[in-house]
């Protein structure tokens, strides 16, 4: 990574258009079709954009924290930076692949780089169906919603809603339960990389479900929500030297 030729992109938070600023007077701002590197400046929403937006030229994407979350970001510093993109380690990981299919039978594919969330509508608990494989493992999950988490994104959502923290390089898909009700004690599973999880929506009329991708792209009265790891795409982060994705993670589970 030669760092060249940067193409800078900001959030709309006033950090982060201030470091934009600084930035491209230091160092100039390439039109986005010759950039050979992304640096984005603020939050892990604004990250999850980008690399959703680089994916097309395949792009590495430098972040540097701007916002109030940035766990796939750097810290952010101005001086010296076409050395630290030279020096940046690069971390490759892939998104899920969503299709949704409404109860009106409409269908909405998306891609989802952290989670592929479902979520209730109304004031009732949500009741899904979960298959893995095309076997019904359960029958009935009484909840406030259900996700499917990247290891990417098992510090996101998915461990906020009690799920485990999953090591970057590992093979495995995170199912996690939101605010369970049936089973009690039922706290989600580990899933090969390979699985694919679908989510039946039990009464959807009485018991409306909404899905999410990345908070990008949400369904609202799903029917059938299907969800796998993409491996033909991937999306490329750089992170400085002995502060990567690994790393992150250990330090999160040892906090």
């Amino acid at each position: 990574m030669t760092g060249q030729r940067i193409r800078f992109t900001a959030s709309k938070a006033p950090a982060a258009r201030e470091a934009l600023a600084a930035l491209t007077a230091a160092y100039g701002q390439v039109e986005a079709r010759a950039a050979e590197v992304i640096v984005a400046l603020g939050g892990d929403g604004f990250m999850l954009q980008t690399l959703h937006a680089a994916k097309a030229r395949n792009l590495a994407v430098y972040g540097m924290n701007c916002g109030t979350i940035g766990f796939l970001m750097n810290a952010y510093q101005a001086e010296d930076l076409p050395a630290r993109l030279a020096a940046a380690e690069e971390a490759a990981i892939n998104p899920l692949s969503m299709r949704a299919i409404s109860t009106r039978g409409r269908v909405t594919e998306a891609l989802a780089i952290n989670e592929v969330s479902l979520l209730r509508q109304g004031p009732q608990a949500a009741k899904l169906k979960v298959f893995i494989d095309g076997r019904e493992r359960l029958a009935e999950l009484v909840c406030d919603g259900a996700l499917v988490a990247t290891p990417a994104g098992s510090t996101a959502y998915n461990y906020s809603a009690h799920g485990p923290i999953l090591p970057i390089g590992a093979d495995v898909l995170a199912l996690t339960a939101v605010a369970a009700f049936r089973p009690r004690r039922w706290r989600g599973a580990l899933l090969p990389k390979t699985a694919i999880v679908r989510f039946d929506v039990i009464d959807p009329e009485r018991r409306p479900v909404m899905v999410d991708a990345d908070s990008r792209s949400s369904v609202r009265d799903v029917a059938t929500v299907e969800v796998r790891c993409e491996p033909r795409v991937s999306h490329r982060l750089l992170f400085d030297p002995g502060h990567g994705l690994e790393e992150r993670l250990m330090v999160e589970q040892f906090a």
